[in-house]
């Protein structure tokens, strides 16, 4: 939980990830939106992580301590000083990459 609240203030800068504005209603809509950035990114995370463990090398070696251990609460992949160009046209392909197998 802790590297999730680091995160947050990762995806939520500005005035040291504080809520702040003019009112309240620009602090509610400043909470709001993160709420739904939170939301979006636990989506896309749950996803790779099921795509992940579809692979065959991924799936036998995980046993029942290994899947509790699991959280969609990472943010490890996210840039936060590049542009990114969203295309409302297209879908987020999860497919597509290669399975890779697994080393250790």
């Amino acid at each position: 939980m802790e590297n999730w609240n680091s995160g947050n203030t990762v995806i939520f800068y500005g005035k040291d990830g504080d809520l702040t504005g003019p009112d309240r209603e620009h602090a509610e809509t400043s909470m709001l939106a993160l709420h739904l950035l939170q939301s979006a990114l636990v989506h896309v995370n749950t996803l790779l992580v099921q795509t992940v463990l579809e692979t065959p090398a991924f799936h036998d070696r995980m046993g029942a301590d290994e899947r509790r251990g699991l959280s969609p609460l990472f943010w490890t992949h996210i840039n936060p000083y590049g542009r990114f160009r969203l295309d409302m046209n297209t879908r987020l392909d999860l497919t597509a990459a290669p399975a890779r197998e697994a080393t250790v």
